[in-house]
C-alpha cells in the first residue's frame, strides 16, 4: 500500500469546466495522485493535461501504460482507452465501452477500490447519465470515501444527481472547492485496507 492517498475523478458533459475549477483549488502539496477520466470521442486528440497544468499547480499527463503512480501529479485518460489501477502503477486497456464510453469512469473506480480501498477518494463532477455511480460505490465498499459535486454548481447535474440518488455519499461540495477538502482527506486516509477484495470485482 502506498503512504499517499488516491483520488479517482470522473467527469462527462461539462466536465472540462469542473475540471479546471477543480484543478485550481488543488495545493501544489497534495499527498496524492490524482486520476482523471473525461468522457471523450474515441478519435482525435485531448488536450485535458494541458488545460489542468494551466488552471492548476500540479503537473498532469496523459497515462503512460505500466507508469508508476506518483503523488502530487495528475494522470489523465487519453482516448480509447480505459484506465485501470494496480499496485503501485497503472495500465491502460482497451476492454469494452462501459456505459457507452472507453474511457469510462466504472472501470477506474473499480480498479482504484480493489487495489487500494480505504486510501481512495472518489469525485464525480458534471455529467449526464450515471456513469460513475457503481463506481462510487465499490469505493464504499472498500471504505473509501466518496466526494460528488453539488448538482446546482454542475453544468451537467445528472451524475452527480444519480450518485446521489444511488450512493451514501460523504461530501457534496462546488467543484472550485474540492481541494481543500481533499488535502484534509487524503492527510487523513487510513493505514491499512479493509481485507483482500472480494472476487467479483474484477476489473
Amino acid at each position: 500500500m502506498p503512504d499517499h492517498g488516491i483520488v479517482v475523478v470522473g467527469a462527462s458533459a461539462g466536465g472540462v469546466e469542473a475540471l479546471a475549477s477543480l484543478a485550481a483549488s488543488l495545493p501544489a502539496d497534495l499527498p496524492a495522485a490524482v486520476f482523471v477520466v473525461l468522457h471523450l470521442p474515441a478519435t482525435g486528440t485531448s488536450a485535458l493535461p494541458e488545460i489542468l497544468r494551466r488552471h492548476g499547480p500540479l503537473p498532469a499527463a496523459h497515462v503512460k501504460d505500466g507508469e508508476p503512480i506518483e503523488p502530487g501529479r495528475i494522470y489523465v485518460a487519453p482516448p480509447d482507452h480505459h484506465v485501470l489501477l494496480r499496485t503501485g502503477h497503472v495500465r491502460l486497456s482497451r476492454g469494452p465501452r462501459e456505459n457507452g464510453h472507453r474511457p469510462a469512469i466504472d472501470p477506474m473506480f473499480r480498479s482504484a477500490a480493489r487495489e487500494y480501498a480505504t486510501r481512495v477518494i472518489g469525485v464525480v463532477l458534471s455529467g449526464t447519465l450515471d456513469d460513475g455511480t457503481a463506481g462510487l460505490l465499490s469505493i464504499k465498499s472498500r471504505g473509501g470515501i466518496a466526494v460528488v459535486q453539488d448538482p446546482a454548481d454542475a453544468l451537467y447535474p445528472g451524475m452527480p444527481g444519480n450518485a446521489l440518488e444511488h450512493v451514501t455519499v460523504d461530501h457534496v461540495l462546488a467543484a472550485a472547492s474540492m481541494g481543500e477538502l481533499l488535502a484534509r482527506l487524503t492527510a487523513e486516509l487510513a493505514d491499512k485496507p479493509p481485507g483482500p477484495a472480494p472476487s467479483v470485482m474484477r476489473v
